[in-house]
């Protein structure tokens, strides 16, 4: 009994002495984290909240703007959690640096939520492929095959026409006294330039088609559950945007493969490779195939036409709406723009890209960098990954966090856009910031204190192809047409809110009244009349001229002619199509010389038809 007495004192000091060491391992472990984690220098950021982190802070505000006010208090490095999502936001030209070029192959990587997973098969497109050799090869395509330079220039004429038919149609407008509604004609034109450069004419279901991106890109652009807390189920099933995209992902992959199917029954091929579309051009290199370290698969060629459909459309067409509106709200600079395209191009009565005529356009340009400064397409560009922990000016930054560069903030830094003796605070539009010393700073990436379009690796890819179709469509605007804002005295009270989205797009609709000034080849003759315009020089000196009016011989004020005139102006050089982007409808008609007052709105459909919705004046919420 005294031998039992002894082995279980024994064994209790055993068990005593286990529980002693685990503990004593217990604190030294706990002092190392904290000491690691006290040596850990991480971002500062707001105050947090349990589930929902610092998603509280982006309440009533766009994100981007939001994020700009937490920077102005915590530094233009800063941590917030979105959701279970550590999230870095960089908010000046030195942070953006070291992201996008110091250490651009850290955050390479592309940060996949559960809707953009499922909207590119987990990442098998160009913009959100993970950073690696797939990527680098695709990388590689799109910058040598489908948007270098020879090829997008190749594609000059399909600009060219689709520019003219729009240029025709908005001339019918001005003949009637119709306003434009700015955002869908020029989402037409964008629209049906990207279509052809891409898939040529065969594509039958485009609008189907675009309707389908335009809709993905809705949802994946939105603060989704799934997105936020992608450890729940449930943020899954009360969500149901995965579901969604996948739906949309479908129609978009089922109409891309008849469109292929339908190409290679043709069989037939471009008698060189300046006359590939960009379809053509991946065909071959899927046909031949050598030298790929990674097949390019059909599934591949539908998500790279799909991104460059997405990409290239709304971001043209988002920037083109912007440098609208900044023009009519700057009278000095439209007339600055307007009387230099128009010295350039008079003689030959058209915009056109020959001999690099639009390049000489030197003040165009400068309105080009600043609606870009003030109105980046992309505010908080494509979100990236920290693949690697690292350090952004000092602090920390753990494996894991997704990284938003906030350029419309960068944009907007009274550090990098000084308020000028002449004017132009860094909220206003003035072109002339740009002039000088600054007029080496351009949209590609090269100057971090403007990116529009990023930089780096991940800059993207179609900067030529989105400048070209800028630069003339904007040209040509300005040549053949002064703009009016109906019913509004004064356009600098002109609103300028912005919608939430992928992209900054303009809230509103922007209706303007096009004055036709040089006719439009190829639309209805017209004859001259006289009108007093102010001629005043921009400096405010002058008299006011003659200046001519264009209208049809048969035009006329009355509003019935000018209603029963529009189907058959519809038909003049313009396919009819319901288009995609449209926030309103294409026309609004007014009678001419009046104020705003009710009107005819005419939907762009497969028959033009009369809707007779109230036209609403310009600065109201619609």
């Amino acid at each position: 009994m005294a031998h039992d007495a002894k082995m279980e004192d024994a064994s209790r000091g055993y068990v005593y002495l286990a529980m002693a060491v685990v503990a004593l391992l217990g604190v030294l472990l706990t002092k190392r984290s904290r000491t690691a984690t006290a040596q850990r220098r991480l971002p500062p950021g707001p105050w947090q909240l349990p589930v929902i982190g610092s998603l509280h802070h982006l309440a009533g505000k766009l994100p981007h703007h939001a994020m700009r006010d937490l920077a102005r208090r915590h530094g233009p490095v800063m941590m917030l959690r979105l959701g279970e999502v550590p999230t870095l936001v960089v908010s000046s030209p030195e942070a953006a640096q070291e992201v996008l070029k110091t250490h651009d192959t850290v955050f390479a990587t592309r940060a996949l939520s559960a809707t953009v997973s499922a909207g590119t098969m987990g990442g098998r497109d160009i913009a959100f492929a993970p950073y690696g050799d797939r990527w680098r090869q695709l990388r590689k395509i799109a910058a040598t095959e489908l948007l270098s330079a020879p090829r997008v220039a190749s594609f000059r004429s399909i600009r060219e026409e689709e520019v003219a038919a729009t240029l025709r149609t908005v001339a019918a407008a001005a003949a009637d006294g119709r306003a434009v509604e700015m955002r869908a004609a020029l989402c037409v034109v964008v629209a049906d330039s990207t279509a052809r450069a891409m898939v040529g004419e065969s594509c039958q279901e485009r609008d189907a088609f675009l309707h389908e991106i335009d809709r993905s890109m809705e949802l994946v652009s939105g603060f989704n559950p799934e997105d936020l807390w992608p450890s729940s189920r449930l943020a899954g099933r009360l969500s149901g945007a995965v579901r969604k995209i996948e739906a949309s992902l479908h129609t978009v992959l089922g109409i891309l493969d008849r469109i292929i199917q339908k190409r290679l029954q043709e069989k037939t091929a471009p008698s060189s490779a300046a006359g590939e579309d960009i379809l053509d051009a991946l065909l071959r290199i899927h046909k031949e195939g050598g030298g790929l370290q990674f097949p390019l698969d059909m599934d591949s060629i539908k998500l790279i036409i799909a991104d460059l459909f997405s990409g290239g459309g709304e971001t043209v067409a988002t920037l083109l709406v912007w440098a609208m509106a900044e023009l009519i709200r700057n009278p000095m600079a439209m007339q600055k723009a307007t009387a230099e395209v128009r010295r350039a191009f008079a003689p030959a009565g058209a915009v056109s890209e020959g001999e690099g005529a639009l390049g000489k356009l030197r003040y165009l340009h400068l309105v080009i960098k600043e609606a870009s400064r003030l109105h980046p397409p992309a505010p908080l560009l494509l979100p990236r990954e920290c693949s690697e922990p690292c350090q952004v000016l000092g602090y920390d930054v753990p494996r894991g966090t997704q990284v938003l560069v906030n350029v419309w903030a960068i944009g907007r830094d009274e550090r990098c856009w000084p308020a000028a003796s002449g004017g132009g605070s860094p909220e206003e539009f003035w072109p002339e910031r740009f002039e000088d010393g600054a007029e080496a700073v351009d949209l590609r990436g090269n100057n971090f204190e403007l990116l529009p379009f990023g930089a780096g690796r991940r800059m993207c890819p179609g900067v030529a192809f989105a400048l070209a179709n800028i630069e003339l469509t904007l040209a040509s605007l300005l040549f053949h047409f002064d703009w009016e804002v109906p019913g509004m005295a004064d356009p600098a009270k002109l609103d300028m809110d912005e919608a939430l989205g992928i992209t900054a797009r303009r809230k509103g609709d922007l209706l303007l009244r096009p004055v036709l000034r040089m006719p439009v080849p190829g639309s209805q003759p017209m004859e001259p009349t006289m009108r007093r315009r102010d001629r005043r020089r921009c400096d405010g000196s002058g008299e006011d001229e003659p200046w001519p009016e264009w209208r049809t011989s048969a035009g006329s004020d009355d509003g019935a002619v000018g209603r029963a005139a529009w189907p058959r102006r519809l038909e003049v050089g313009q396919r009819r199509r319901r288009h995609w982007l449209s926030a309103g409808a294409f026309f609004r008609w007014y009678p001419s010389g009046t104020e705003a007052r009710p009107g005819v709105a005419m939907a762009w459909s497969g028959n033009a038809r009369l809707d007779g919705e109230t036209v609403e004046e310009q600065g109201s919420s619609r």
